[in-house]
């Protein structure tokens, strides 16, 4: 199964300008717990309530004066709506994470596939990236 069949194709983003604040407002009003950062039309990296918890709060950065891209770290990493479930699968395992935004081939942000997506399609593949996601770090 594709990418494409199972991914979630409305996709909020930010920008790299907009505040802590505002990401966070983002995320609270839509029920997020990531966010794409994109410029320019395409994906520069992702913010996480983490980052803006531990990495922000927690080191005293004020939400109203810190910008997203003094958060944001290395690349992001992303699937291509045209490979396949078990593919997003084992980059979830690889890099431990539980939600990866997917591109077109023109690098375009055209949905978010989750860990969530995946069990509901494709179990052993589910449990194959929840067992590498699990392992401590």
């Amino acid at each position: 199964m594709l990418i494409s069949q199972i991914m979630t194709p409305e996709v909020i983003v930010a920008s790299p300008n907009d505040t802590l604040r505002s990401a966070a407002r983002t995320m609270l009003e839509h029920d997020l717990g990531i966010l794409p950062i994109c410029e320019n039309d395409g994906l520069i990296g992702m913010l996480s309530d983490r980052d803006i918890t531990i990495r922000a709060v927690a080191r005293g950065l004020s939400l109203d004066d810190t910008r997203i891209s003094q958060l944001l770290g290395t690349e992001a990493r992303y699937v291509f709506d045209d490979q396949t479930v078990q593919e997003a699968a084992h980059e979830m395992k690889q890099f431990q994470i539980r939600r990866l935004p997917v591109l077109d081939r023109e690098n375009q942000l055209v949905g978010i596939i989750s860990l969530a997506d995946i069990v509901m399609t494709d179990e052993t593949a589910a449990t194959e990236a929840l067992a590498g996601i699990s392992q401590p770090a």
